[in-house]
């Protein structure tokens, strides 16, 4: 049986994927790493700067990180060292921690990385991707909401959508927010961030054009959302050769890949 350890696992996220791992039939719960030890589920929760001794004891399949990107490269390196199968739902990379962990993992350890793991969210950015050419006239916003404690913004999903549009489109300019007296550029794509309460993670993308609207939207109402898609692609990535991959290959869609 394929045997886990999560990286943040005392954390929101950590403790729903640590719970559905527990209960699986099929993955064996191993051990976590945290700030700061504790257990989780009946296995123990070491400091982060204990990893490489927990997976060196442990030698699990595959290592689930949803932390911090300055953490979670340290902990793509530590797994990629070890051996270690790694499923990656952190955001909030910039392109030099990016690189440094593609330089760790390719030709070691086959990865997924995806900013998320939602199965409704990996659809939705291909109705994205395939609407997008249809609708290039069209003036196009997009608004993100997430819950206050998130600290990237925009999140990593629509730092996707953004990506996606750009693919599809050419790259247009982003405005992020509204001030003051200025007329919209008709090639500019808007981009709105909202925080508050717990919002689990609301994404749209609205096409506008004269006398209609059309919207592609996605809402979770819950974490486990993530969890499935995390738990779904640590059983499809242990089979696979070095490399990094995105969601679309764990779930065989059509199109670029969007990590």
């Amino acid at each position: 049986m394929p045997s886990v350890v999560v990286c943040g696992a005392l954390g929101r996220m950590g403790m729903t994927i640590g719970r559905m791992v527990n209960e699986s039939e099929d993955l064996d719960l191993v051990g976590g790493i945290d700030i700061k030890p504790g257990s989780f589920f009946g296995v123990g929760v070491v400091e982060s700067s204990q990893l490489p001794g927990l997976l060196e004891e442990k030698r699990p399949d595959i290592l689930i990180d949803f932390t911090v990107a300055d953490a979670a490269v340290q902990n793509v390196k530590a797994g990629a060292k070890a051996g270690t199968a790694l499923v990656i739902g952190t955001t909030g990379f910039t392109p030099a921690q990016r690189a440094e962990m593609e330089v760790a993992i390719k030709g070691n350890v086959p990865a997924v990385i995806s900013s998320n793991y939602s199965i409704g969210v990996n659809i939705f950015w291909q109705l994205i991707r395939e609407a997008a050419p249809l609708l290039a006239d069209y003036d196009i916003e997009v608004t993100e909401a997430h819950h206050r404690y998130k600290k990237d913004a925009p999140s990593g999903t629509a730092r996707t959508i953004l990506q996606i549009l750009d693919e599809e489109l050419g790259e247009r300019r982003k405005q992020y927010g509204r001030e003051g007296m200025k007329e919209r550029e008709k090639s500019e794509i808007g981009v709105h961030v909202i925080r508050g309460g717990d919002i689990v993670g609301d994404h749209s993308v609205m096409f506008s054009g004269n006398f209609e609207t059309i919207t592609l939207s996605h809402r979770a109402y819950d974490r486990s959302v993530f969890a499935q898609g995390a738990l779904r692609a640590a059983r499809w990535v242990i089979s696979r050769e070095p490399g990094i991959y995105g969601m679309n290959e764990v779930l065989d869609l059509a199109g670029k890949s969007s990590h």
